[in-house]
């Protein structure tokens, strides 16, 4: 396999990692509300321009699908979205980065879970593995603690945005939408859009910043159009099972840019705990001989 085709998806999760350290930079620089609401219309628009006359001309397949292109626009770019934002106010880019990692294993739980896909070896184990590093970074190295306190607010909300958009996910395979993945993503756009305009507007409109504008643009062309753009070329080249082990990468650049650009500490817990998630994670990924199976031959 020629290396070209790996940098594509790299350069996607790099900038998605960015997009992180954006969901950061934009505390108290522009609301939630509105980085959530201007992203995605700024995307919708282009998306429009570029794809909405053959979106049109498929109007008759896409009408029957509305409902559930509605339900994958809020769990992709409301609820995640908006979680992430709202998230970014009180956690760390790292701690972001580390449990956006816990995507994979999210969605092969909701795929056992809503498309009965059968569990996995490593699904299974490499999903106790990543609780066990969750717990250790969620907990600062004290797992007693967590039990006690609980998680922080951020950290929940962000754990809570990463189990939307792992839904989103199995969803989409799981419905099986006769549109190309441009379509698609236009449709979903322009469902939520509405929505997240009726959010801004429940936040009393607040403006976009001149220092906000720059995140916005950032949000709304890099991470939502280019980076989706690489992503879905690396999977037609790699296929989904190299592409995806790539985004394992997503706290790695996440991490380093926190610490170059946003002076934020590498404490040994956030090691650990990392670490640790992500050997489950990887654990998911390669371990896949499915539990029955080995069950009958014990």
């Amino acid at each position: 396999m020629q290396a070209r085709h790996y940098l594509f998806p790299v350069i996607a999760v790099l900038i998605w990692a960015i997009n992180t350290i954006v969901s950061k930079l934009a505390v108290g620089v522009i609301d939630p509300a509105a980085m959530s609401f201007f992203r995605w219309l700024l995307a919708g628009v282009l998306l429009a321009l570029a794809f909405g006359r053959p979106v049109w001309r498929q109007r008759a397949i896409v009408q029957p699908y509305l409902g559930k292109l509605f339900v994958l626009g809020m769990l992709g770019m409301v609820m995640y979205q908006c979680l992430a934002y709202i998230a970014a106010q009180t956690t760390s880019a790292t701690n972001m980065g580390i449990l956006a990692s816990m995507m994979p294993l999210l969605a092969v739980g909701l795929s056992v879970l809503l498309l009965g896909e059968a569990a996995t070896v490593g699904g299974v184990f490499g999903g106790l593995v990543s609780l066990l590093g969750l717990a250790y970074l969620l907990s600062h190295g004290d797992p007693a603690a967590l039990l006690a306190h609980g998680a922080a607010v951020g950290d929940g909300l962000m754990l809570l945005a990463c189990l939307s958009y792992a839904g989103y996910g199995v969803l989409l395979k799981r419905w099986k939408i006769p549109l190309n993945n441009w379509h698609s993503l236009l449709v979903q756009v322009w469902c939520a859009v509405p929505v997240l305009f009726v959010y801004y507007l429940s936040q009393s409109a607040p403006p976009v910043t001149r220092g906000g504008l720059p995140l916005v643009l950032f949000a709304g062309i890099p991470a939502s159009i280019v980076a989706p753009f690489l992503w879905m070329h690396g999977l037609a080249k790699l296929g989904p099972s190299r592409a995806t082990t790539l985004m394992n990468l997503l706290p790695v650049f996440t991490v380093i840019i926190a610490m170059l650009f946003l002076g934020e500490t590498l404490h040994a817990y956030d090691v650990i705990g990392g670490g640790v998630t992500l050997l489950g994670v990887l654990m998911v990924q390669l371990l896949k001989r499915p539990l029955r199976a080995r069950a009958r031959q014990a």
